[in-house]
């Protein structure tokens, strides 16, 4: 096991926040920058009432982040591509104590980074165990990577990220509990597929084998399962909700949704109501310019990977149950990522919490638009699969 790199903390963006109450489901963050693809998809009239409601939504809800008023540089000018990260909390307060529990707190329990390569032809989506030890190697996390909001708020928690993998973030948001509820409910649902039956009495999830829709309340307990879903850990949930999130991005993509501006509008606004940005996502310029980076990438080419760990110890690699990184294939993985290099990975799934569906296919137009990935290096020692993957959670 080869040791961490030595790396200069690159200060994020997004700095002195107010406390805010994000949630654990970890919705990729394509599905609000997709949305702002109306403005070019819809033409007229119609084009200029969206994007005239929007931009009055944005400017009344949004609660800036960053320290600065300089706007932010175009995407396609940002050296080695762009990152956005998502976090998410397990507090119960308010309307977000959805199941009458007192548990909880102020715990980053999902953190995904999202990489658009420069070049807009590939991104890779890096999911965090929320049980992973950082120790006293970021700038303000105790012990584990979860504890980052804890300790200094929303700016810790982007900071925390970008000292563990030694990537810039340009962009970040915060949702809550009721937002993937409304998320979920706003673009239909999501088709999710089950090797078995799942029922979680913790979250109240009850699915059937095979594939459903679930919305709302169900899309939320789908994402937060983890007792129900492979051996019960993190891990496993982790590869669960790679499931949801593949399935999330074929339709988001889809022109069932992104030539549908009212439907598009209605993400938005669902969106904005329940999001916190950084400051420098917070511009309607920007916004669209992801959305275009976003709706041209190839499904094959947008690959979701869990971040590389081994179970250990701290001061005993060999023993414990602690969440360690994996630094030999960590750094393989951001080497292809400052490199901007495509890759595929050995298998769909782990088969702990998920495993393939060989019977999933995508559709003639879908096909139509995947990349040639041939030739490409495979990354050995990393889970996870693409959104042009079919795959089933795999249940306990």
């Amino acid at each position: 096991m080869s040791e961490p790199p030595e790396r200069t903390t690159t200060r994020a963006i997004p700095r002195h926040a107010r406390r805010s109450r994000p949630n654990p489901a970890g919705l990729i963050f394509g599905v609000v920058a997709s949305v702002l693809v109306m403005v070019l998809v819809a033409g007229g009239a119609v084009g200029a009432v969206v994007w005239n409601t929007f931009s009055k939504r944005l400017n009344a809800t949004i609660e800036l982040i960053s320290e600065t008023d300089a706007p932010p540089p175009d995407i396609g000018a940002i050296e080695g591509g762009f990152n956005i990260l998502i976090v998410g909390s397990d507090t119960r307060e308010g309307g977000n104590n959805i199941d009458g529990s007192d548990e909880g707190g102020v715990l980053n329990d999902v953190n995904m980074l999202l990489h658009v390569a420069q070049d807009q032809q590939s991104a890779v989506m890096i999911a965090v165990p929320r049980d992973l030890y950082v120790g006293d190697t970021t700038p303000c996390a105790w012990s584990k990577i979860n504890t980052s909001l804890a300790a200094g708020g929303f700016p810790c928690a982007v900071d925390t990220m970008s000292a563990l993998t030694g990537l810039p973030i340009q962009f970040a948001g915060m949702i809550t509990f009721t937002g993937v509820i409304a998320m979920a409910d706003a673009i239909g649902g999501v088709e999710i597929c089950a090797d078995a039956p799942i029922y979680d009495e913790d979250t109240g999830l009850n699915i059937a084998e095979g594939y459903s829709t679930v919305t709302g309340f169900y899309a939320l307990a789908f994402l937060r399962t983890r007792g129900s879903v492979g051996d019960g850990s993190d891990l496993s949930r982790v590869s669960s909700q790679q499931v949801y999130l593949s399935s999330l991005v074929r339709k988001v993509k889809s022109d069932g949704v992104l030539n549908d501006p009212l439907a598009l509008l209605s993400i938005a606004q669902v969106a904005l109501s329940n999001m916190t940005l950084s400051g420098s996502l917070a511009d309607p310029y920007t916004m669209v310019q992801i959305a275009l980076a976003m709706k041209n990438l190839p499904l094959n080419r947008v690959t979701f990977v869990r971040w590389p760990t081994y179970y250990g110890a701290p001061d005993d690699p060999s023993s414990g149950s602690t969440v360690m990184t994996d630094w030999g294939a960590a750094n393989e993985l951001l080497a292809m990522i400052a490199a901007d290099q495509p890759f595929v990975l050995p298998q769909v799934g782990d088969d702990r919490g998920s495993t393939i569906d060989p019977n999933g296919a995508l559709t003639e137009e879908q096909q139509g638009q995947l990349a040639d990935n041939t030739g490409l290096p495979v990354l050995e020692g990393v889970t996870g699969q693409t959104a042009a993957d079919f795959s089933c959670s795999v249940a306990n």
